[in-house]
């Protein structure tokens, strides 16, 4: 078996490495580490967590341990694509390089420029830095990378993801064509096979596992999620969150829990915070300060449950992390292979849990797909209610209540119906409403009292003329009995003469 004492490492960082207690190197360090330290250029395909990082800090700073850096113009470059990932890097170098002479400047957003500048002009060994930063100090004027030695580009797929290829091939252009460039990722798109073959010459590739794999130390399971309404689901899927915790127990020692979104990290961690989890959010709007003072709570153990976007996706090393959930199926199968690498490092046991609902199911065939494996499907947490479905008419316990409709339209008095439900009025001496069958009887007495003749009418009008029906002389033909009488009364004596 091959140790980091058969690998011709300089003698003082080999003994930095002993002092890490480290003995064996992973097998991306074992196959990279002796190409790199040879001169030539190096691309390193393997899982997260595997030590890349180490893989080409060891031989960068063994090839440095000799010469002297000048004024702007580092001999060394590394290419991160996220802040913790360089502020990771920055460590690791600090760790190995502890027996060397060797400086190094860490270039980030968030931090001040003028601090930056003033290592930079002491001139630096080591520079690590985002593209981004990079390029601002270098139009300014600021740096020159006309002596950069080796150059190294970090989770380069995740820079394909990031939108930074075109600045990582405009970074290219500024350095010496005689560079040494090592190209380190967990997954190889097309884009970046090609930019490989267009700036790294005649690689060694190191490949020690099948692109896009996840170690075989980590449990995965998928809870899958239907909500009752849409306008349920957010709260409904935090609560199937809370009782997934729950049900791991003791086994949780900490967790990530990843969305795809940035507002939803805020909120997931706010949820939680409210029902008494320990619980912190890290994105990229946050400040710089309030990001690193949350990672190092969560590696130092006084926070239990990080809330993060996937810009805490790559290559964090947090060692012990015993669980990763992914609050939302990731829309890219490869930041899947990211997410869940940070448990289950170094040979360690995790477990990652992947929430999904009917919509997301296209994606999380897509991620299996990539790894070639039927990710499980969980049970239900003990004592978890599943949320029942409910139709469309039904009203959500969230949403207002509409007032109830009035009734525009009264049914015919004729109706039974209508007589049960219309309001009863008293009349205007004040008496009480007689019910049904009082005004069925009363109406029939006033009926027994009517005179029996159908054809017998009152003949008095509006104007009423006094004069009975019956009598011949006073009908008037024709004109209705609703005239005036003095009308009546002319057309009656024109009909008499």
């Amino acid at each position: 078996m091959t140790k980091f004492s058969d690998l011709n490492l300089n003698p003082k960082v080999l003994k930095a490495v002993e002092e890490a207690g480290y003995e064996t190197p992973t097998p991306i360090q074992a196959g990279a580490i002796p190409p790199a330290l040879e001169g030539r250029d190096v691309l390193g395909i393997a899982q997260t967590g595997t030590g890349k990082t180490a893989g080409f800090t060891l031989p960068m700073l063994s090839l440095l341990a000799r010469g002297r850096a000048r004024a702007r113009m580092p001999r060394s470059l590394v290419l991160c694509p996220t802040r913790e990932l360089a502020a990771q890097v920055a460590e690791n170098f600090d760790t190995y390089s502890k027996y060397l002479k060797l400086t190094k400047a860490l270039l980030i957003g968030g931090v001040s420029f003028k601090e930056q500048e003033q290592i930079i002009d002491k001139g630096v060994d080591v520079l690590i830095a985002t593209p981004g930063r990079l390029l601002d100090h270098f139009e300014r004027g600021k740096l020159i990378l006309s002596d950069v030695k080796v150059m190294v580009v970090d989770e380069a797929d995740r820079m394909l993801d990031m939108g930074f290829i075109p600045d990582i091939e405009r970074i290219f252009g500024l350095t010496p064509f005689t560079r040494q460039t090592l190209f380190f990722s967990a997954t190889m798109a097309p884009e970046i096979e090609r930019i490989t073959n267009t700036f790294l010459s005649s690689p060694e590739r190191i490949e020690v596992a099948r692109q896009a794999t996840a170690s075989e130390t980590i449990e995965q399971g998928v809870a899958m999620f239907k909500p009752s309404r849409r306008d349920r689901a957010d709260s409904e899927k935090r609560k199937l969150l809370r009782a997934l915790i729950d049900a791991e127990g003791e086994k949780l020692t900490n967790a990530i829990i990843f969305c795809n979104r940035k507002t939803d990290v805020d909120i997931v961690a706010k949820s939680l915070k409210k029902y008494g989890y320990d619980a912190a959010p890290i994105h990229g709007d946050l400040d710089q300060s309030q990001r690193t003072r949350t990672l190092d709570g969560f590696r130092a153990g006084s926070l239990r449950i990080l809330v993060a976007s996937d810009v805490a996706a790559r290559g964090l090393d947090v060692p012990s992390v015993s669980h990763v959930f992914n609050y939302d199926v990731p829309g890219h199968p490869e930041d899947y292979v990211h997410r869940i690498g940070r448990t289950g490092r170094a040979g360690r046991a995790g477990k990652a849990i992947t929430l999904c609902n009917p919509r997301d199911e296209k994606a999380l065939a897509a991620v299996e797909n990539l790894i070639q494996k039927e990710i499980p499907k969980l049970d239900a947490p003990a004592g978890y209610d599943a949320p029942q479905a409910a139709s469309d008419d039904t009203p959500s316990e969230d949403a207002p209540k509409k007032p109830r409709r009035s009734r525009s339209r009264r049914k015919s008095d004729d109706t039974p119906e209508a007589q049960d439900t219309a309001p009863q009025k008293a009349d205007d001496t004040g008496t009480e409403p007689q019910n049904e069958a009082q005004s069925d009887a009363k109406s029939d007495a006033k009926s027994e009292d009517k005179p029996q003749d159908e054809g017998r009418k009152s003949s008095r009008g509006r104007g009423g003329s006094g004069k009975k029906q019956g009598d011949d002389k006073s009908k008037t033909v024709g004109m209705g009995d609703h005239l005036p009488s003095f009308i009546a009364k002319s057309f009656d004596e024109r009909m008499v003469s």
